[in-house]
């Protein structure tokens, strides 16, 4: 039997599970979702698990991820035992496989980018010194999954070239793309379900937006400040329960 020290690491970083808890980071998950279901090796994953329930199947994992990174619990294993099983071949034929670390640091790399866009477009804008810092806090968090850390970028300005790359260079629309699309967009289920359709679009990262059928219409961006001023409103007098989910443990 493993001791208790080898199932527990440290937990996540004060900023870090403050940014992550936030419900407005549950708001722009539609941006990373959009994202995943562009890449090869994620889409037909997700067919096979949540094809007709996508954010059903969001909601498990998104907030089993938050209180995995911020509860300071044996990720590892955790990790491995929901993954483990999730691979097959994609629409051309080539194997995949869930824990691939290039894969993994992909879909890692979908929910810090959405991290940093929920504070650039909720507020407050964070500050080059406090930027830095999330990410810092974020790599430890990739870390505590076990997956090799050898291409996590060391630094925001290295995160941000190498996430440009990957989505020149990974994502394409694909069969299961195609079979996912409507979900993502129209999200049917969750917080997310509330969203305008105009500021889902919105919300779309540039390399996904064409991928994804979705052209920006000024509407578009206008509906998405919208949501944004009333729930810096809301937020601004809400409880903690209310603005922080409860696995963040805040």
């Amino acid at each position: 039997m493993r001791s208790e020290i080898s199932r527990t690491r440290p937990a996540a970083g004060p900023l870090l599970r403050r940014h992550l808890g936030d419900r407005r980071f549950l708001l722009m998950l539609p941006r990373a979702v959009g994202l995943q279901i562009l890449h090869p090796s994620i889409a037909p994953a997700l067919v096979e698990h949540a094809s007709t329930r996508l954010w059903e199947h969001k909601k498990r994992a998104v907030l089993q991820m938050i209180y995995l990174a911020c509860a300071g619990r044996d990720t590892a294993s955790a990790i491995r035992f929901a993954h483990e099983h999730v691979k097959g071949n994609d629409d051309l034929g080539r194997r995949y496989h869930a824990l691939n670390p290039d894969v993994f640091l992909f879909q890692h790399a979908t929910y810090v980018e959405t991290l940093m866009t929920a504070a650039d477009v909720f507020g407050p804008p964070l500050s080059e010194s406090t930027r830095a810092l999330l990410y810092q806090q974020s790599c430890e968090w990739y870390r505590g999954y076990g997956i090799s850390a050898r291409n996590l970028p060391s630094t925001w300005p290295e995160f941000t070239e190498y996430f440009d790359d990957a989505c020149a260079r990974s994502l394409r629309s694909s069969p299961a793309a195609t079979q996912l699309v409507d979900q993502v967009l129209r999200p049917d289920a969750w917080i997310v379900r509330r969203l305008p359709t105009a500021a889902v679009r919105a919300m779309q990262h540039e390399r996904a937006a064409p991928l994804l059928g979705v052209r920006h219409r000024d509407s578009d961006a206008a509906a998405l400040r919208t949501v944004a001023a009333m729930t810096r409103v809301g937020f601004a007098t809400a409880p903690p329960r209310v603005r922080y989910v409860s696995q963040a443990g805040l």
